[in-house]
């Protein structure tokens, strides 16, 4: 099992969060933490590239869902880069245009 991780970079405009490994109930909450940093850091888009996550359950996906409205609610746009595990997740949900989902 892959340990999450969550990598910053990027300018105030532009933040990329680089997240691998894997997304559960036991460590959404620190995803989220470290997203909603990242919308506080920056004033631009927020980039959140998941090419490197294995696994997503519904925590996860709640919190992507609960990151954006934060993002929309002051005035900010979130993308998702999406692994393939994570764009199904998505699709099966039908929340994959709510991130503009870029990528595979």
């Amino acid at each position: 099992m892959g340990t999450l991780t969550v990598g910053l970079s990027g300018t105030s405009d532009r933040l990329t969060a680089v997240v691998t490994g894997e997304i559960d109930q036991d460590n959404a909450d620190v995803l989220r933490r470290r997203l909603s940093a990242a919308l506080r850091a920056g004033t631009g888009r927020l980039v959140v590239d998941m090419t490197g996550v294995e696994f997503c359950d519904s925590r996860g996906l709640h919190t992507l869902v609960a990151v954006r409205h934060e993002a929309l609610a002051v005035g900010r746009t979130m993308t998702v880069v999406p692994s393939p595990i994570v764009r199904r997740l998505l699709e099966i949900t039908d929340t994959l245009p709510l991130f503009q989902a870029e990528g595979r």
